[in-house]
């Protein structure tokens, strides 16, 4: 691994390369986190319900994925899984990939990224500038295809790559639970509903175990895709996909579909009432809190906008 020695009067302290990447890495982890809160006044029946929403592009790779790529590398770093010697390996359907390679491009980490080939231009185009090996899998096998892929590189070559595994790996959820959720508490300690969409899981599952732990009336809302045939990227079927190992179907106190045409409409008002432009994903989470607003006669909704539009130039100029 490699040693530096500094003598101090009392004694020798070794140093490794380990204890220096982890420093690196906890000097990026101050970029993650901490994003702010917008309301949406026109979203909701009357002045007794209020509507809020996370903007997860206000961090580092300008996404909520930030937060799990954080915990993840962080995790295995401390724990001596990954090193300057391993390439971080991850299926991705573009944002969790980029914050691993913007984590990996100021600490040194390599990173090496299963991804579908349709995946939008600006996030290929991202990848690659932030110095990612980017594996590209089948457009028609989606995430889980990338999934297959990457696991199968990580059994042939197990000494080259360090498998984050977010869909499996546990510091996905709890990079919310100890962040997001303890956020959201503190800027709205009134929330009566929480509300997010499926994909790895992590964000809902996390952020839903914290709160109902500070406040067990707190109500959590899953969402998913109506269809398994979705212009959702990044989010699940769960009927026909595979269900991330972290996922916790217990957790929801309500469950409920959302189609893509209803994330798309909602883009277009959001543009034309607010001047904001959201990824399909955003917009469908808040389309959802939308939704569960509409049917209350007073409360707090709170839901996560993932990202913002700039990586998804193509989609959004045919929605608009």
């Amino acid at each position: 691994m490699g040693f530096f020695y500094f003598n101090t009067m009392s004694s020798t302290v070794t140093i490794t390369k380990n204890d220096l990447l982890l420093k690196r890495v906890e000097v990026a982890g101050k970029l993650v986190g901490n994003t702010g809160m917008r309301q949406f006044r026109n979203l909701v029946p009357g002045e007794r319900v209020k509507l809020f929403a996370k903007m997860e592009w206000q961090q580092l790779s300008a996404s909520v994925k930030a937060r799990a790529a954080y915990q993840i590398i962080h995790d295995a770093v401390l724990h001596g899984r990954l090193d300057e010697r391993k390439i971080l390996l991850d299926a991705t359907s573009g944002n969790t990939g980029i914050a691993y390679a913007a984590i990996g491009e100021k600490t040194g980490i390599k990173v090496a990224l299963c991804l579908p080939e349709n995946a939008s231009n600006e996030r290929k185009e991202i990848l690659r500038s932030l110095g990612a090996e980017i594996i590209y899998t089948s457009r028609f096998e989606g995430t889980d295809g990338a999934q297959n892929e990457a696991r199968e590189l990580e059994r042939i070559h197990p000494d080259k790559y360090f498998y984050a595994d977010q869909y499996r790996n546990n510091n996905n959820w709890k990079a919310h639970y100890f962040t997001t959720a303890v956020e959201i508490y503190e800027q709205l300690p009134g929330i009566t509903h929480f509300v997010a969409g499926l994909g790895t899981t992590g964000t809902f599952v996390g952020t839903g175990r914290r709160l109902k732990e500070l406040n067990p009336d707190i109500r959590l809302i899953s969402l998913q895709p109506d269809s398994a045939l979705h212009g959702l990227e990044g989010w699940k079927h769960m009927e026909t996909a595979l269900v991330p190992k972290i996922y916790d179907p217990a957790l929801a106190d309500e469950n409920h579909e959302l189609s893509t045409e209803e994330s798309y409409e909602m883009i277009r008002r959001i543009y034309r009432d607010e001047g904001m432009l959201l990824s399909p994903s955003s917009a469908a989470n808040l389309a959802g809190a939308a939704k569960i607003a509409a049917t209350l006669e007073d409360g707090i909704v709170v839901t996560v906008l993932p990202d913002n539009a700039d990586k998804y130039g193509d989609v959004i100029r045919k929605i608009l």
